[in-house]
């Protein structure tokens, strides 16, 4: 297949909704996915001559597909469809069906779930790679169990309208709060005296991984900016002293970190306050976001909770709401009572596990400490731990309980983010 030449993006010439830049920085169409593919070419040459292939021929391929793998957009050009967001699409409705033909089997598949995603997660974790596999897993899991409640649930009576408007009303918060939690967390911007020039880049910038880097057909624009003062030495650990407290130079995002600031491996930038990159919305938790990360978390365990109690009420209605789970008599012989049934276990294995994470992040702000502060003082052994690690105090940020809580509630105040949007869930 001949190789034509891309066209060569003009500055400031809009895309349409079905254009986009590619890697190599030239714009292309979503219906030219196959166009030109010298990669595939090779391949399926070097398959049907029966010869070896190429070491890096797999990724190469991998690397097209989700470059070219597009969907139109209304504005800034066609959109990249991440690979990792299909799995839960498809294999989640599949197993929990398959859950509810058995008991057995839904003990099966309810144990190895959990199993697979914390697999997974090892796995993303250890290469520091970025992936919307558990965002899309979060998300489809509260829209496929809302669907599921409105079409199993509800027309076997025993929910009535005011019920579902509760539960409607808490997933509509719950998302909302989401989008709020998906804005900027706080990035560290250098200042304005130390800025010398941006550079506008259409494909990954050459110091950053680009499997952290999704432009989707925009621009993005990087700034350079000046060391400071001369008396700082380079390197990312390099500390200066300024009004007592420490503060370290990224060289990776060429900015001064203010204290309790933090870069994330997984997203490339320097955070301020940085408390952990949670992979349940893709994004760091920082100084902008935290109060809302912890709505989100109080809103979806209501919602979830209050479903849950009315699924098992509709489902086994002779039964205690506590021991409801445990044993409901006959449940499995009605495939839409099991399939409810397994819902409410599923349900209550992702709440159980957000509990959890709410309850720590709780007690790290009643004792003013972020998760990273926490690893990071346990690692060096410079903390008090009590309850087998669930309290830790370093002693160092703390005012007391009603100041740690009056410092969180108001930290977020004069940050300037940019207003959420609905594609801020991505």
């Amino acid at each position: 297949m001949k190789k034509r030449a891309n066209e060569v993006l003009e500055p400031d010439e809009p895309l349409c909704c079905c254009e986009f830049v590619d890697r190599q920085g030239g714009r292309s169409h979503v219906a030219a996915c196959c166009c030109d593919c010298e990669d595939l070419d090779d391949a399926c040459d070097r398959w049907l001559k029966k010869e070896p292939q190429k070491a890096d021929s797999l990724s190469r391929l991998v690397t097209m597909v989700s470059d070219r793998l597009r969907v139109p957009w209304f504005w800034g050009g066609a959109r990249r469809v991440d690979l990792s967001v299909l799995p839960p699409l498809l294999l989640l409705p599949v197993l929990l069906h398959i859950a509810a033909l058995h008991f057995l089997l839904g003990m099966v598949v309810l144990t190895a779930l959990p199993v697979l995603v914390l697999w997974y997660y090892y796995v993303t974790h250890r290469k520091k790679g970025r992936t919307l596999f558990f965002l899309s897993l979060a998300l489809f899991s509260l829209g496929y169990m809302y669907y599921l409640f409105l079409t199993e649930v509800f027309p076997r009576g025993g929910v009535g309208l005011t019920q579902l408007g509760t539960v409607t009303l808490g997933v509509a918060l719950t998302l909302a709060s989401l989008i709020h939690t998906k804005r900027e967390p706080g990035y560290v911007h250098p200042h304005t005296a130390d800025v010398h020039s941006t550079v506008t880049y259409h494909s990954s910038p050459p110091d950053r991984d680009p499997a952290h880097t999704s432009l989707n057909g925009v621009g993005q624009e990087v700034v350079l900016a000046n060391r400071g003062s001369g008396s700082e030495q380079q390197g990312q650990g390099v500390e200066q002293r300024e009004s007592g407290r420490s503060r370290k130079w990224c060289s990776l995002c060429r900015v001064v970190r203010p204290p309790r600031a933090g870069h994330c491996r997984i997203c490339g930038v320097c955070v301020l306050r940085l408390d952990h990159h949670c992979v349940w919305i893709n994004s760091c938790v920082g100084q902008a976001n935290h109060c809302s990360f912890l709505s989100t978390l109080l809103l979806f365990l209501l919602t979830s909770l209050y479903g849950i109690s009315l699924v098992l009420r509709s489902v086994c209605p002779q039964q205690n709401l506590l021991s409801a789970l445990l044993y409901c008599p006959g449940v499995y012989n009605q495939y839409s009572s099991a399939l409810c049934f397994t819902c409410a276990w599923y349900s209550s294995i992702v709440t159980g596990g957000l509990l959890h994470l709410l309850v720590l992040q709780l007690i790290n702000v009643s004792y003013n400490v972020t998760e990273r502060e926490v690893r990071t003082a346990l690692r060096d052994k410079t903390a008090r731990s009590h309850y087998w690690g669930l309290v830790v105090d370093t002693g160092v940020y703390s005012h007391g309980f009603r100041g740690n809580w009056a410092e969180f509630l108001t930290m977020g105040e004069g940050l300037h983010t940019p207003s959420p949007s609905l594609t801020d869930l991505v």
